[in-house]
């Protein structure tokens, strides 16, 4: 063999053969060849010896089947996709975790796209995952409201699509938690810090404490209310939130935050503006998200069970993609699961001065 051919043999097996290739080599057709790597072949009525030619000649010119391509045919890629707003962030993170937990268990592989909530990738990234040939769909806190041909499941999405099933927090039972804590160590003028607008969550959350401070007798003063604002995946935004509530002079003696991020990012702008936490001022956040314990002070929060939520995403869409694989009939109605928060009492909160 020539120097030139030697250095092509090397390149060939090095990148592997194309079907079309191994077909022309051995003088098959593609259907044929691909239906004997696809474990097709008896099924076809291809002859032992034709399928042990096949087999044979892949070995020896390297072929690699694709496994995106064999996943575009028979809707079995073993692969989902997941759609998060951002992923440093503890939150989605934790639910992460969970949704690996069970998909490794599973033989599942996943794909992740991050979108910061910006419309336009929101509206691109479901074509672009099917493209990939996934066979369903995870969106974590994402505004996602189109009707797919897989399964979706929504963890904190909220929209009622009847083909969507969501995994939801029971924010009455959070907000209640959190307010009947403050109200017992005897905090009347409570300041809140909400999430941004395009959170999920932000909406639901806020009409949950509405609800709950008024069965509590607790008065919410429209002064004392301030959103985040933009998507920084850092305590940014609940330091300035916290200082554009310390500008409006008026007195509070707690803060109930969105999130921990949000609140211990108040925790920074109290200790700022000479206040102490928990002595002047107590802060409550939302997740208990990796570092909530180990601020300073440890962090009183409400623990939203971010990877039991991820796990039950998972557990979930894997159900309705062997439901689809076995031709089940789609589900006719909006469904969801709803898991239950618990309250962490840490270092943070403390009754107010006299």
């Amino acid at each position: 063999m020539s120097e030139e051919r030697k250095i092509t043999a090397v390149k060939n097996m090095k990148s592997g053969r194309s079907l079309k290739e191994l077909a022309l080599h051995l003088g098959l057709s593609p259907t044929t060849v691909s239906r004997v790597i696809n474990n097709s072949g008896d099924a076809h009525r291809i002859s032992t010896a034709t399928q042990k030619r096949v087999l044979a000649a892949a070995a020896e010119m390297n072929y690699k089947a694709s496994p995106l391509a064999r996943g575009l045919r028979s809707r079995r890629s073993q692969t989902i996709g997941v759609m998060v707003p951002e992923i440093s962030g503890g939150y989605s993170a934790s639910v992460l975790s969970g949704i690996e937990d069970v998909l490794l268990l599973s033989g599942f592989f996943y794909f992740v796209v991050s979108h910061h909530h910006r419309a336009e990738l929101l509206r691109d990234y479901p074509a672009l995952l099917l493209s990939r040939a996934v066979e369903g769909i995870i969106a974590v806190d994402s505004a996602l409201d189109v009707e797919l041909p897989v399964p979706i499941v929504a963890v904190s999405g909220h929209l009622r699509i009847p083909s969507i099933l969501n995994i939801e927090l029971d924010h009455t039972l959070a907000a209640r938690y959190a307010l009947e804590h403050l109200h017992r160590l005897g905090h009347r003028r409570i300041a809140f810090i909400q999430g941004q607008s395009f959170s999920s969550d932000t909406q639901v959350r806020w009409q949950a404490i509405v609800k709950v401070a008024a069965e509590l007798g607790i008065a919410i003063d429209p002064s004392l209310i301030i959103a985040l604002e933009g998507d920084d995946p850092t305590l940014e935004p609940g330091r300035v939130a916290t200082h554009k509530l310390l500008s409006t002079g008026l007195s509070f003696t707690a803060i109930f935050a969105f999130n921990d991020l949000s609140a211990m990012g108040a925790i920074v702008a109290l200790r700022e503006a000479g206040l102490d936490v928990p002595a002047q001022v107590s802060v409550v956040g939302f997740d208990d998200v990796m570092g909530a314990s180990t601020n300073n002070p440890p962090l009183t929060t409400v623990r939203q069970p971010l990877q039991e939520m991820g796990r039950a995403a998972a557990t979930a869409l894997l159900q309705r993609i062997r439901d689809q694989r076995a031709d089940h009939p789609p589900l006719q109605a909006t469904n969801a699961i709803l898991v239950l928060p618990t309250f962490v009492e840490r270092k943070s909160t403390a009754p107010p001065p006299s």
